[in-house]
């Protein structure tokens, strides 16, 4: 089938990027599913900085691809071999589909397939290469599995998790993965516990999530920490105790100060060496780092391997918030219904095709947490 699509063919473009004009809107053609696979109407798609960083050559992908990993549709053909999903079932995507039979699937941590994992690298689906081609039959790479800045998307069973008709399909999209990273990363990654005290460095979506996590989890202190005082006003309605402008020199200072001597868990969640840095020196002995945020590629992060030891300090990573989706996303959208995860709150406007540059610019300079792509919108 013909359909339309936001394709990025070349990375690196110069801002603003409503001018240069990186992701074009094409028709594509898209080849039905096969055995494992379903054909998927799509309702929305949230522009994310994981797409930004493809965008702007942070994170390498294979070109040309169709972007976009977190999003919400309705089933519209089921492939041979998949019995638990029919025609008109409303899912959300989740980014790392699950092979059922690696090491890591077979541990608990299907966000870390191996399978998907080769796939991906290669822009391919989990059945082995592309459904996507452009105008002139040359093959184009999906981004995650997903690519749902499209008309419609076909994808590996395992990236759909079913949701209820009554949820607001369009904005469900979030669950897929500012929600899922952000809270995930709070309460499996790290498992924060009542009365813990908590930084939160960088508040895009997937930061503002994990605070929305903390909040749940009934930390003692979350202490909400970014470069813009409107974000930081965000981050006092949705339950932070204390904000710190990570412009002043001395706001490492002001974090130790407000607890004494040290955070007990400090989230990085922007993508950036510098908010790192800061993590590590927020915390208290015993205390840990999370890291989130993708950094660039070629980012390298330092720190005192005898401080590590004297102090019992820890660093680790949270990839989609050590989830696993088919059981995150359904308690974290019950989450949302009983009011306690109000993530409805960081949407700030649905677009059309046209309005995709623009809105990856609005995310670049931190004027949106979280927009999402309406692709049937007139």
């Amino acid at each position: 089938m013909k359909m339309k699509a936001a394709v990025l063919r070349e990375i690196g473009a110069k801002r603003p990027y409503a001018l240069s004009g990186p992701v074009r809107i094409e028709e594509v053609e898209l080849t039905p599913p096969k055995e494992g696979e379903l054909l998927v109407k799509i309702s929305g798609g949230g522009l994310c900085h994981s797409d930004l960083s493809i965008i702007n050559g942070h994170r390498a992908r294979p070109m040309p691809l169709v972007l976009g990993h977190e999003g919400s549709g309705e089933v519209v053909e089921v492939g041979v071999g998949v019995r638990d999903i029919k025609m008109g079932d409303p899912i959300v995507f989740q980014f790392s589909a699950s092979c059922g039979v690696c090491i890591n699937c077979l541990s608990g941590r299907p966000q870390l397939c191996e399978t998907h994992n080769v796939a991906r690298a290669k822009g391919h689906l989990m059945a082995g290469g592309s459904r996507l081609k452009d105008g002139k039959g040359q093959e184009i790479a999906h981004q995650s599995g997903v690519s749902c800045f499209a008309e419609y998307a076909v994808i590996d069973r395992g990236t759909a998790v079913k949701v209820d008709s009554d949820l607001p399909l369009a904005d469900a999209a979030i669950f897929g993965c500012a929600v899922m990273t952000g809270v995930g990363a709070v309460l499996n990654t790290a498992r924060i516990r009542a009365g813990d005290t908590v930084a939160c460095v960088g508040l895009g979506g997937v930061g503002l999530n994990g605070l929305l996590g903390a909040k749940v989890a009934g930390a003692e202190k979350i202490i909400a920490v970014d470069i813009s005082d409107d974000k930081l006003g965000l981050a006092r309605q949705l339950g932070a105790t204390h904000t710190v402008n990570a412009r002043d020199t001395d706001h490492v200072e002001q974090i130790l100060d407000m607890t004494g001597g040290g955070v007990d868990y400090a989230f990085e969640f922007s993508g950036s060496v510098a908010a790192t840095e800061t993590c590590y020196k927020s915390i208290r002995m015993g205390g840990e780092v999370v890291i989130v945020g993708l950094a660039p590629n070629n980012s390298l992060f330092t720190f005192n391997p005898a401080d590590i030891v004297n102090s019992e300090k820890a660093i680790r990573g949270s990839y989609m918030g050590s989830c696993v989706p088919v059981r995150d996303i359904p308690r974290y959208i019950e989450l949302y219904r009983q009011g306690r995860l109000p993530v409805d709150k960081l949407i700030n406007r649905s677009i059309s095709f046209d309005e995709v540059n623009d809105g990856f610019d609005k995310l670049s300079d931190g004027l949106a947490i979280r927009q999402i792509l309406e692709p049937h919108r007139a």
